[in-house]
């Protein structure tokens, strides 16, 4: 598993980090958060537990991207039979927007 294992989730203490897509500097993860500061986007945790109960396995990867003022979380889902999703998700409504089979 760790060879798709993209640039993930973080453990500190109890909370979770998501990794910016194409993070190059702590200016980007910088910015992630001060989106969650402002209210732009929900926590990771939050996501993660408003759309556990959806997802075809398990979360093994998170990056998070802002595209066209628009912030995603893309998660990187395994199924039991090793199958691999990435999850696309508003990070602002914790809807689903797209799966899509990797």
């Amino acid at each position: 598993m760790p060879g798709f294992l993209m640039a993930a989730l973080t453990m500190v203490g109890v909370g979770m980090t998501a990794v910016p897509a194409g993070a190059r500097d702590h200016r980007d993860h910088d910015a992630v958060r001060q989106a969650v500061e402002r209210g732009e986007i929900r926590p990771l945790a939050d996501i993660l537990a408003a759309v556990r109960g959806q997802l075809p396995g398990e979360v093994v990867g998170v990056e998070v991207e802002h595209k066209n003022g628009h912030w995603l979380y893309e998660l990187r889902v395994a199924d039991r039979s090793g199958r691999l999703f990435d999850v696309y998700v508003d990070a602002r409504t914790a809807r689903i927007e797209r799966i899509k089979e990797k």
